[in-house]
C-alpha cells in the first residue's frame, strides 16, 4: 500500500515506511484551501491546512510512502482516523510516478470542494490565520514551518509557501 504526503505527512507521516520515495500527481495543486477547526484550529478560530485541489495541469510533488504489507491494514485505519477527522477529505486512490519511474497507485487525501471547510482566500489572510491558530496538534505556523522546510529540502520551491512563511513569521514578530 502507497501513500501519497504533501503536507503534514511529509515530516509526521505516522508509520514507518518500508519505503519512501519522492512522487508527482498530476490534476492538483497543494494549497492552503481547509479550515482546520481539529487540529490546527477550532471551530471559533480556525486555521488553515494544506489539501490537494483538483485543477486541470496542476501538478504537485510530494513523497509516496509504502507501508510494509503486514501494516498495511493498520497504516490505512491510522491515517483514516487522522485525515478524515471530518468528511471535508475524500480518501482516493491516485497514480503517481515516482521520481525513479516507477508508477504507482497510492492512498490520497483530497479536498471536497463542495465541503464547508473549502476555502479559497488571499494570502494576505491565509498569513493572518495561521500566525494565530491554535488546535489540537498545537499551532497553525508550526505546521506551516515543518511543511515548508521539508519542501525545502526536497528541492520543491513553492513562492507561496515561501511568502507565508516570510509573512507569518513578521505577523508573529508583532505580537
Amino acid at each position: 500500500m502507497w501513500v501519497f504526503g504533501y503536507g503534514s505527512l511529509l515530516w509526521n507521516p505516522g508509520f514507518a515506511p518500508a519505503e519512501q520515495v519522492p512522487a508527482r500527481l498530476t490534476g492538483y495543486h497543494r494549497s492552503f484551501c481547509m479550515l482546520s477547526i481539529h487540529h490546527r484550529g477550532t471551530e471559533k478560530d480556525p486555521g488553515l491546512v494544506l489539501a490537494l485541489d483538483e485543477q486541470e495541469g496542476a501538478a504537485c510533488t510530494g513523497i509516496a510512502f509504502r507501508a510494509a504489507d503486514y501494516e498495511a491494514d493498520a497504516v490505512l485505519q491510522m491515517l483514516r482516523d487522522r485525515e478524515l477527522i471530518s468528511s471535508a477529505y475524500v480518501e482516493t486512490m491516485q497514480t503517481l510516478r515516482l521520481a525513479d519511474g516507477r508508477q504507482v497507485e497510492a492512498v490520497t487525501y483530497v479536498i471536497d470542494p463542495h465541503h464547508r471547510q473549502y476555502v479559497t482566500l488571499p494570502l494576505e489572510t491565509q498569513a493572518d490565520m495561521i500566525a494565530h491558530a491554535v488546535g489540537g496538534r498545537g499551532p497553525n505556523d508550526e505546521y506551516l514551518y515543518n511543511t515548508a522546510a521539508h519542501l525545502a529540502e526536497m528541492g520543491i520551491q513553492d513562492p507561496d509557501m515561501e511568502w507565508l512563511v516570510t509573512r507569518v513569521r513578521a505577523i508573529k514578530a508583532q505580537g
